[in-house]
């Protein structure tokens, strides 16, 4: 009988030890499930292999992160080339953008058979439009001196040229995925959008053609980099020095402009309104015709009066703002990056496609940043997502590199307590701290 108790004791508290066992297993798992989620979204300014460094030992957290970019499919060949010019570039975002642009322009000065930059501007629309089709540096440089219209089609004007106000008509974007710390190519989509018809049938001047011994006492054309070394965009700036690097280089072995080699003066746009300026009035000085760049669409609005009083061009490959196809330019800017009305529906759709219920839009106070933020916001809309369903927030980007960090913390409380189960993010390497403040606030970042 004694042991027959205590085997029923034994037995009543293993029973317990197992249930309370359970319990708290189940509890934990509970609080797992109801822990809030949320998928990381991002665009081009921070969907590069560069970004998981900004966030240091907390890499990881960008794990399974999605979003878009201007981004044709590039040919094997194009980033051979690329890495001949620098072997360490691992991602190629403005890289061709970068590359058209450098050589659009050229052709634009052999076709005006001038240096002259409003002469040179009113070629650069019709060397993409109406003429006779050409591929690479050489081909399209021959026809010029003979004083044939060209029709460039390079790596990223693939399918239609400019529009009348100087940018592309149509455009390419990729759907890029974090897999770890590095964007895995495999995942990678590509989807199109513009409109071919949109492209120019504006008739440009007469080309030039190019007589032996005509040219001779001319300067040789001079192009400025005004790209970003240094600031939050540094991190694209490998790919987009590699471009214009390589299509200099491609240009003088076929010979050059108006007689001569093309010469590149570099230069930083600091990611900063003060050092761009100051880098534009350098160029300006040293008798630049064309400034390749800003990086920032925030930084071309800064620099384009000056520019435009100097009587420059400026021709971006990787301005994206909405706004700036109709910006008073006197007909001086330019770019080959697609404007944000484009890319606001494809990142519309990645995140739609996921399922997503409540979602927040934060990005970086300047006209990038919010402009992009009202597009994706417009579509959205569009697409049936409630406006209670929408979040808008933005940040101050630091003003320097000397400035501290951004900080996202009241943010972060912000998107904790809405709800948000998707957050994109529109930014550059500061928006790091955006990912930051969400971990620390006890956002569970899905992966």
């Amino acid at each position: 009988m004694l042991v027959s108790r205590r085997s029923r004791v034994a037995s009543l508290a293993a029973c317990a030890t197992i249930l309370l066992a359970t319990s708290a297993c189940g509890d934990d798992k509970a609080k797992e499930t109801s822990a809030q989620q949320v998928r990381l979204y991002g665009t081009d300014g921070n969907m590069l292999n560069t970004y998981p460094a900004e966030l240091k030992e907390r890499a990881n957290l960008v794990d399974g992160m999605k979003g878009t970019t201007p981004l044709v499919p590039l040919p094997e060949d194009f980033k051979s080339r690329l890495r001949a010019v620098n072997p360490a570039v691992t991602d190629f975002v403005y890289s061709a953008e970068t590359y058209d642009a450098v050589v659009v322009a050229v052709l634009a000065a052999q076709l005006a058979g001038t240096t002259d930059p409003a002469a040179i501007a009113k070629q650069i629309v019709a060397v993409t439009n109406d003429g006779q089709r050409c591929e690479d540096p050489a081909s399209c440089l021959a026809l010029a001196r003979a004083g044939q219209d060209v029709e460039y089609r390079g790596v990223s004007l693939s399918r239609a040229g400019f529009t009348d106000k100087g940018e592309p008509a149509t455009a390419s974007y990729a759907t890029l995925t974090f897999d770890g710390q590095q964007i895995n190519d495999g995942k990678t989509e590509f989807v199109g959008a513009g409109i071919e018809s949109a492209a120019s049938t504006k008739t440009p001047p007469k080309p030039k053609k190019q007589r032996p011994g005509v040219n001779a006492g001319q300067k040789p054309l001079i192009l400025g980099g005004l790209l970003p070394k240094t600031g939050d965009l540094a991190i694209a700036y490998p790919p987009m020095a590699a471009g214009a690097a390589l299509a200099i280089r491609e240009i003088n072995a076929a010979g050059g402009a108006l007689g001569k080699p093309v010469t590149w003066l570099d230069g930083d746009d600091g990611t900063s309104p003060t050092v761009a300026k100051a880098t534009v009035a350098k160029h300006v000085t040293d008798g630049v015709s064309v400034i390749i760049g800003a990086g920032g669409s925030g930084i071309s609005r800064a620099v384009l009066p000056d520019v435009v009083q100097a009587g420059k061009i400026l021709f971006s490959p990787s301005n994206t703002d909405s706004s700036l196809t109709d910006v008073e330019d006197g007909g001086l800017y330019f770019r080959t990056a697609p404007p944000d009305s484009l890319q606001g529906r494809a990142l519309a759709d990645v995140i739609l496609r996921d399922g997503s219920q409540k979602i927040v839009i934060v990005a970086r106070k300047d006209s990038y940043g919010e402009g992009l933020q009202g597009t994706v916001r417009d579509e959205l809309e569009k697409a049936g997502v409630a406006a209670d369903r929408l979040k808008l927030l933005t940040y101050e980007p630091p003003a320097d590199a000397k400035a501290p960090p951004v900080d996202f913390s009241g943010g972060a409380k912000e998107i904790k307590d809405f709800g948000a189960d998707a957050v994109l993010i529109i930014g550059f390497g500061e928006s790091a701290q955006v990912i930051r403040g969400l971990a620390d606030s006890g956002v569970q970042i899905r992966q």
